[in-house]
């Protein structure tokens, strides 16, 4: 994708993760996964990839293969409350555009990068842009570690949520072996676009209810009515990780 939107990729990269602890420096191939992710990040139109984390492990490891790195406080709620820090810290403009691309995507597509930096410059009503993709499976369907999200005509986000929405009252059970026709759930890929001064906004504004509930930040904005643009990505974006599982189920796509 043609991409003229100039913008940096900041990779929020915490060592305490609840369910995955350690799992910037989680082995994949002989490479921490935080390093997978930085390089797909490289491939990117992106001026700069940084990683932002709170823990000196993490960082030694980053300066380690030559990547940029920025200390943060370890008091932080979310991934957007640390790329505020880093705007403050890099004195970014107010107007200037930040892809919060997660730690732990290794497989992230550069192209996909570039589409949600895109999507944020050409659709001036958003504050913040992110990409879906669809959901096949009741299983995917049902799992709460899978992101679900509704929108509108105009492809701005009305919803998102760790249950299985939009909810098909009459035509399917949780015991249900496969979608129902017509339905189309989607996928939330957890890559965001913003600008600056909406991140300086965001993290002035206390926890949203729903957001401490679903445990879900970006519902923080839709309890402010910033307006989230979705769009399919461009490319498909294996998940990323969450748990044991997870990680080896990645390790065995790189052999």
């Amino acid at each position: 994708m043609k991409n003229n939107c100039s913008f940096d990729v900041i990779i929020p990269a915490r060592f305490a993760a609840s369910r995955l602890p350690g799992k910037p420096l989680a082995d994949i191939a002989g490479k921490p996964m935080v390093q997978h992710v930085y390089e797909r990040a490289r491939e990117s139109s992106a001026e700069r990839v940084i990683v932002a984390t709170d823990d000196m492990r993490v960082a030694e490891a980053v300066r380690a293969f030559g990547g940029a790195v920025c200390m943060t406080s370890a008091d932080h709620a979310s991934g957007t409350d640390r790329l505020q820090e880093v705007a403050m810290n890099l004195g970014l403009a107010d107007d200037r555009v930040l892809v919060n691309v997660q730690g732990d995507e290794p497989l992230i597509p550069a192209r996909v990068i570039n589409q949600v930096a895109h999507n944020l410059a050409v659709n001036g009503r958003a504050g913040v842009a992110t990409l879906a993709e669809p959901i096949h499976t009741p299983d995917d369907f049902r799992n709460p570690n899978i992101v679900k999200v509704v929108t509108a005509k105009s492809g701005m986000a009305r919803y998102f949520s760790r249950a299985p929405i939009p909810w098909p009252r009459d035509a399917f059970s949780l015991e249900a072996i496969e979608l129902p026709v017509g339905l189309e759930p989607r996928r939330h890929i957890g890559i965001y676009a913003y600008r600056v001064a909406l991140l300086q906004s965001f993290v002035s504004w206390p926890v949203a209810p729903l957001e401490r509930f679903e445990a879900l930040e970006q519902l923080r904005f839709l309890y402010h009515d910033e307006h989230i643009h979705v769009a399919d990505a461009c490319a498909e974006v294996p998940g990323g990780i969450d748990t044991e599982r997870d990680l080896q189920r990645v390790r065995a796509l790189f052999g």
